[in-house]
């Protein structure tokens, strides 16, 4: 076999192969085997009928086409490795010519990884936000707490702000209901904005059995995007009463004996939540500063795919969600256009950032171990709520076993590359994340949740079901 490549860009080559007759044999024979397994021909066993006897049935032609639908992977793979070329994604093959016993001739055009020189990261100097607990973090932790443990209580009074209250809800369009825009016993709280825009305003200062209307615009079901009459009817309301901030409090919530010493885990904890963030804020501004330095073109055809990904997965969410395309594009403000540029940025800025971290960890010799790996899936599998072992064996049978092992790869060499940055706060003192990103995995490894957040008392049941029944998820960019 003979093969040439030949550039057609700096992302696309053609292969041009060449396979002598006699070297496709051993397809031949398959195809042979293979139709004489599928056939049946009186007097002869299924996959015992001869080779001429399949030629005088079904055509020499039909024999000469399964051998190659045979031969090309192979001859392709072969031709890749021979020329030694990194392709991406599959490749469009082209038979130039084939006729029974001569030589077979094809052309293959496939994307590339670009060829570009890596910068010297040594370099590189970045600023991030300094890791501190701001004024009343702690004080906001703790009345969150307190939220958690509070008791719902009946009221007789008009709804307020921050009470829960029971309603029913009809929506109608032009006098006529809504089918599927009713509900009964919801759940919400006052001020929550949670669900439909005007809601809050309608509830404020209505008491028990009192009905008020207003219009808003829904976001799912049959009518989503459409602007309707709302009614809303309160049937309780019941506010939340607080526990005091005291010693007591501070053992019924947590493992600590007084408030005092809550206060000090809840400071610790917020400061290592700061610290985490100013080590991810120092991991993205570094690979952006590494992207700025790197010039390199980019494959069209994978940039295009990756932002059909990315436009087939909101749709996804969104269908899953109820929501239509232009309810979401309502709620975000944005057009179909900016939606769009933004899946072209943001696919070009990953597709990038892979290119430039495989040659990295390639030039460093950085490898994954089997442990590595584990922790990466386990770690993949709480992101997705699923079992690990599950999740490992979803990713066997999709053979994304490589993808992941990139992954993590890719990860270890932007680690390599910010352990040899120079990060800097924003109050001037540079900052060794090597030795802090040590530290906090030691301190994760044996640290304990200051508070016992599946042990509350029977009232946080009855404050669960006073919340509303649905969130808007919306919050959490589908597009990301």
């Amino acid at each position: 076999m003979k093969s040439a490549v030949e550039t057609l860009n700096p992302t696309r080559v053609r292969l041009t192969v060449e396979v002598p007759f006699d070297e496709l044999k051993p397809s031949l024979d398959a195809a042979y085997k293979k139709i004489a397994a599928q056939v049946n021909i009186p007097g002869f066993r299924k996959g015992k009928v001869p080779p001429q006897l399949i030629d005088q049935r079904f055509g020499r032609a039909v024999v000469l086409e399964e051998a190659v639908n045979d031969a090309l992977p192979r001859l392709y793979t072969q031709a890749v490795i021979d020329n030694k070329i990194r392709v991406l994604g599959q490749p469009e093959v082209d038979v130039k010519e084939f006729n029974d016993g001569q030589q077979l001739t094809f052309t293959a055009e496939v994307d590339v990884r670009p060829e570009f020189d890596l910068p010297d990261f040594a370099g590189i100097e970045v600023r991030v936000d300094e890791a501190e607990v701001a004024d009343g973090a702690v004080d906001e932790e703790l009345d969150r707490l307190r939220a958690r443990f509070g008791v719902l209580t009946g009221v007789d009074r008009p709804a307020a702000t921050g009470d829960f209250v029971s309603i029913d809800l009809t929506a109608s369009k032009d006098g006529e209901e809504i089918e599927d825009a009713q509900a009964k016993g919801l759940s919400y709280e006052v001020g929550a904005g949670t669900m439909l825009d005007g809601l809050d305003a309608a509830l404020t200062g209505l008491a028990a059995g009192d009905t008020a209307t207003f219009r808003s615009t829904l976001q799912g079901g049959s009518h989503s995007g459409d602007e309707v009459d709302v009614a809303v009817t309160v049937n309780s309301i019941k506010e939340r009463r607080l526990p005091p901030l005291d010693d007591e409090f501070a053992q019924t919530a947590s493992e600590f004996d007084t408030l005092d010493e809550l206060r000090a885990a809840l400071g610790e904890r917020l400061g290592s939540y700061s610290q985490m963030a100013q080590l991810m804020q120092a991991r993205d501004r570094v690979l952006d500063a590494l992207l700025d330095r790197v010039d390199l073109p980019l494959p069209e055809r994978a940039v295009d795919s990756a932002i059909d990904w990315r436009r087939h997965d909101l749709e996804h969410q969104l269908e899953a969600a109820g929501i239509t395309r232009d309810a979401y594009l309502s709620m975000e403000q944005k057009t179909d256009e900016e939606i769009d540029a933004e899946f072209d940025v943001d696919a070009r800025k990953t597709i990038k950032s892979e290119f430039v971290l495989d040659a990295i960890a390639e030039r460093e010799n950085i490898g994954v171990s089997e442990s590595e790996l584990s922790e990466h899936i386990v770690r993949s599998a709480m992101r997705y709520g699923m079992n690990p072992n599950d999740f490992a064996s979803q990713i066997v049978q999709s053979g994304q076993q490589a993808s992941l092992v990139g992954e993590v790869r890719r990860s270890k060499a932007l680690a390599h590359v910010v352990d040899h940055a120079k990060i800097i706060d924003a109050a001037g003192h540079e900052i060794d994340l090597k030795a802090l990103s040590e530290a906090m995995a030691a301190e994760q490894a044996g640290a304990t949740e200051p508070v016992a957040s599946d042990e509350a008392p029977e009232q946080v049941a009855d404050q669960a079901t006073a919340e509303p029944a649905e969130r808007d998820e919306t919050a959490a960019n589908p597009a990301g």
